[in-house]
């Protein structure tokens, strides 16, 4: 991935807060049969920050576990929000007119080795973390797996596979209009905030964290 200097992000708190806060991944695999990608949740393990993992699980008829061997390499791409952005957005417009159109986004690539595991204590307790940590953030009064029938749990575990991935590179694109003045970042900003579209507000709101931080 080609990343203009202004955009690229490399510190890990940075990045590792990106995947939690959006963990649907795009995990991009290689085989014989060549390239295929699923989308999958991942909880980010940090445990060892000298080994911090990626870890998910996929349906054991998933062609997958078969088709990518262990220490396999492995690419995943997480998305944050995204938006069009306007050159009716850039007060310079009326100054110079010379403005495009353009998109900003966010996205954290990882690269790394991946493992399998079909011991069903360890996909039990990935399940078990994977929903108390989406749980917790979003429920009043929290579900957990232990709500659901033993019997029910136990066979639903025996459908999957667990799947760790090492972390060996990580790094961010975030392109939230750097490369503008600071009069038309503000611009972009306002534009965003008042389109009263959800996804280009939450675009909005990550450019001024930007500016902030």
């Amino acid at each position: 991935m080609h990343i203009p200097s202004k955009f690229k992000v490399t510190n890990p708190n940075t990045l590792y807060q990106f995947i939690k806060d959006n963990p649907l991944g795009a995990l991009v695999s290689f085989s014989d049969d060549g390239i295929d990608a699923i989308h999958i949740p991942f909880y980010l393990d940090t445990t060892d920050l000298r080994k911090v993992k990626l870890q998910g699980h996929i349906a054991k008829a998933n062609p997958l576990a078969k088709k990518c061997n262990d220490n396999g390499k492995v690419l995943v791409i997480f998305h944050g929000p995204n938006a069009y952005i306007s050159p009716n957005f850039y007060p310079s417009k009326n100054e110079t007119g010379k403005v495009v159109p353009t998109w900003n986004y966010s996205v954290v690539h990882v690269r790394g080795s991946i493992s399998f595991n079909d011991k069903s204590s360890w996909i039990a307790r990935h399940l078990e973390k994977l929903t108390n940590s989406h749980e917790s953030v979003s429920q009043s009064n929290p579900w957990s797996i232990s709500d659901a029938p033993t019997e029910y749990t136990n066979k639903l575990i025996n459908t999957v596979v667990g799947l760790e991935i090492e972390i060996e590179n990580i790094v961010g694109n975030f392109k939230l209009s750097q490369n503008k003045s600071a009069n038309d970042q503000d611009g972009v900003i306002r534009g965003l905030k008042n389109s009263g579209n959800e996804l280009e507000s939450m675009v909005s709101m990550q450019m001024q964290d930007n500016k902030c931080s």
